[in-house]
């Protein structure tokens, strides 16, 4: 009980205000089967200064993108984060903006995220956007759901090179309700394969850019997809993308979604992340989530409301259109806050750095004799080949340097194959040293 912060007598009230005897017997519905009898091995009880440097001397186990050069990417990307987004968005006022089911009392919450809608719009050239979603493979899901609502049908193609994370989510999202899902090839370039799409689908889903970094030929899918009445939706994990990219709704998408982690969230091993979803205007009504609107309130002041909330909890069950039941109130106010501090201009530009490192380091692995296999444009990130690559992966690991993701881990047929990414916190000497090891 060390590191319990009660003393038994308030142990023993709490026990006897709930009718047991025990804290054993708050377990009695968990079989004795699962229950675990290992022994809690904890040593004594620690002052504070001696508590916070063992936990210290731990934490400087991990290997993190402070202490190591990281060329990791696929789907949780390293920026940098100026001071500012932590110093606004740990303000007071913010700090319990959680779900408040009462909204219209917080205004400054609902602004927040009335200005994260307006600005993805801005980004995707889409018409409408929601108060965000988990992540952005839930994000993904959401999306696929979405498009089964609108054209009723139940068919939906996934780009082989979609994130395999993401897949996973969508699948087993679509798995219980009698969905069909179908894969759709990679063509030689490392793009996805266009193809006929069946009249009775309901969606095709493409990474844009995809899981090996490479942009697609959202143009062609757009007219594949308008002749079968299927929707098109995006998917971008690395949001920085549509800074510099053509944006989704002008090259005829119907849904775009992804993650927002890029813009002001730390990588914390993997999470939370901020998804979003943006459609066109007559979707509206089947877009998961919540909605916050602009209004005029009774004395003529500028106000916000949530405007659309089909959820499970405000209508009847069968009806809503999502269960997400949050909408990540302070991720959300982070994207924003890094969206507005940057700008436009801003965000082109580190757009615009983070392409041009990407093709500095695919310029060096050819020079060094390394295999690009994929000869599509890219953005900040690309697919190597490497003989050996495993060994020397886990060689530079030892020396500090993360060498991108092995893709062997996720299709066999990817052997010796790592995908690099490289954002503005990469320097040229890290690049030169990364292919340098790699070529060795």
């Amino acid at each position: 009980m060390s590191y319990v912060p009660h003393t038994d007598e308030e142990v023993r009230q709490m026990l006897e205000r709930v009718g047991v005897a025990g804290i054993d017997d708050l377990f009695d519905s968990i079989p004795q089967a699962l229950r675990s009898r290992a022994e809690l091995k904890l040593g004594p009880a620690l002052p504070e200064r001696s508590l916070i440097a063992h936990f210290r001397r731990h934490a400087d186990r991990n290997l993190g993108v402070g202490s190591a050069s990281s060329f990791l990417g696929a789907g949780a990307y390293d920026h940098h984060i100026p001071a500012a987004v932590d110093a606004l968005a740990s303000r007071g006022e913010f700090a319990t903006a959680y779900t408040p089911y009462q909204a219209e009392i917080s205004q400054g919450t609902l602004q927040a995220v009335f200005e994260f809608q307006t600005l993805f719009c801005q980004l995707t050239d889409l018409d409408v956007a929601n108060a965000s979603l988990y992540d952005g493979a839930s994000a993904t899901a959401e999306a696929a759901l979405m498009a089964l609502r609108i054209r009723r049908k139940q068919r939906v193609y996934l780009s082989a090179a979609l994130h395999p994370h993401y897949a996973r989510v969508v699948r087993t999202y679509l798995g219980s309700i009698g969905a069909s899902i179908e894969t759709l090839p990679l063509a030689a370039d490392g793009r996805t394969e266009i193809g006929a799409i069946a009249d009775d689908s309901a969606a095709v889903i493409l990474q844009q850019p995809n899981f090996f970094g490479c942009v697609e030929d959202l143009h062609g899918f757009s007219a594949a997809c308008q002749a079968s009445g299927a929707l098109l939706v995006t998917t971008t994990p690395e949001a920085l993308a549509l800074a510099l990219l053509r944006s989704p709704g002008s090259q005829g998408v119907d849904i775009a979604c992804g993650e927002a982690q890029s813009f002001g969230l730390p990588l914390s091993f993997g999470g939370p992340g901020a998804g979003f979803l943006a459609a066109r205007q007559k979707f509206v009504r089947q877009l998961p989530g919540r909605l916050i609107g602009e209004t005029i309130d009774s004395s003529g002041v500028r106000a916000f409301v949530m405007t659309l909330t089909t959820r499970e909890q405000h209508i009847r069950r069968e009806k809503a259109t999502s269960n997400i039941c949050t909408n990540q109130g302070l991720c959300a106010l982070r994207v924003a806050i890094y969206l507005s501090l940057l700008g436009r201009q801003g965000l082109r530009e580190l757009a615009e750095t983070n392409l041009s490192h990407a093709h500095y380091a695919r310029t060096r692995c050819e020079q060094s004799g390394l295999h690009l296999p994929y000869s599509a444009p890219s953005f900040n990130e690309f697919v190597v080949e490497v003989p050996g690559l495993r060994e020397k992966h886990a060689r530079l690991l030892e020396a500090g340097t993360i060498a991108g993701l092995l893709l062997e881990d996720y299709d066999p047929e990817q052997r010796d194959r790592a995908l690099i990414c490289t954002t503005e916190t990469a320097t040229r000497a890290s690049i030169d040293r990364l292919v340098r090891e790699l070529a060795a």
